[in-house]
């Protein structure tokens, strides 16, 4: 089928699963053209915990999927390709962070939604980059902490707080790849670009930008800024949004050290308009987990939406 064939396709069968289709901004630009609500990791756990729908379609990456899962035990989670994960939740395996935990037992562990579900059932509280500063500045200074699993993410709240959290030693493959040596040619040949990056990439890029944001703060600021031009230091899929979303601005992707398409997620690129098609005609693939794990992982979910 072609490209519009398949996205007909898709808008009739939502119609007929009563389904709605979430996306995250990292996705391709005709997934989230379809998607219901495109948003960053907050945004959409907070339209999984409201959905109505019968059935959650999933356009991300698996944490994602199993957090819609988790806040939805009782429906149905379509997520296009399994096999659409992330580094940082690979980079933090269930067993070694149990045993991380129960070395330091006097710590608080608030964990980045970027991990699995049996990760997150061992956390005190999940935190996404949105949130992440609001909610360790709730917890009194005399408490210890344990961040994990995104050391660069969790650097920056440290140097924002003026904490000292003890952080897991992992990292996003997207956002370690951007090359200082290639954004300061890139500054030279636009002067007038302004850099804006995620507080996941590595402190030697935040340290030359402009501003420091979650993917949804990157894109209201572009929104609301007087300036023209910016070299954009995250997964160039929120470019779609930040196109739609203003007029007459210019966004530059700012590259990575190796000659490849490093600032795109390989995994969430897995997901595709065929995929999408698949897995709402057939009901699969679904997001299974125990419900003693889906208990368990919803607790610091909970506190997470509460605290934001």
């Amino acid at each position: 089928m072609t490209p519009q064939e398949f996205e007909n396709e898709i808008r009739k069968l939502k119609k007929e699963l009563n389904a709605v289709i979430l996306a995250h901004y990292y996705q391709e630009s005709p997934i989230q053209d379809l998607a219901d609500f495109v948003g960053d990791s907050l945004e959409l756990s907070r339209r999984a915990a409201a959905t109505t729908a019968d059935v959650i379609v999933f356009c991300g990456v698996h944490f994602m999927a199993e957090t819609a899962k988790i806040l939805n035990p009782h429906k149905p989670v379509l997520l296009p390709d399994l096999l659409a994960g992330c580094s940082l939740s690979d980079g933090c395996p269930p067993a070694a962070f149990r045993k991380f935990r129960e070395a330091h037992p006097d710590h608080v562990a608030i964990t980045y939604i970027n991990c699995s579900a049996e990760v997150k059932a061992l956390s005190d509280i999940i935190c996404t980059s949105s949130n992440a500063e609001k909610i360790v500045s709730q917890i009194p200074l005399d408490q210890l902490i344990l961040f994990s699993p995104d050391k660069n993410l969790g650097a920056y709240i440290n140097k924002k707080t003026g904490r000292n959290m003890l952080l897991w030693n992992a990292s996003c493959i997207v956002h370690e790849t951007f090359s200082e040596r290639k954004l300061i040619g890139l500054q030279l040949e636009h002067p007038d670009a302004e850099l804006i990056a995620h507080p996941e990439c590595e402190d030697h890029i935040l340290a030359k930008s402009a501003f420091i944001g979650s993917t949804s703060m990157l894109l209201k600021y572009v929104q609301e800024s007087s300036r023209k031009k910016f070299i954009v230091g995250t997964e160039y899929g929120i470019v779609h949004q930040m196109e739609k979303h203003t007029t007459g601005k210019t966004f530059l992707p700012l590259p990575p050290e190796a000659n490849c398409s490093c600032n795109e997620c390989p995994h969430m690129k897995r997901n595709t308009l065929e995929k999408l098609f698949l897995c709402m005609k057939n009901m699969h693939p679904q997001i299974e987990m125990n419900s003693d794990l889906l208990n368990k992982a919803r607790k610091p979910i909970d506190k997470m939406l509460a605290m934001s």
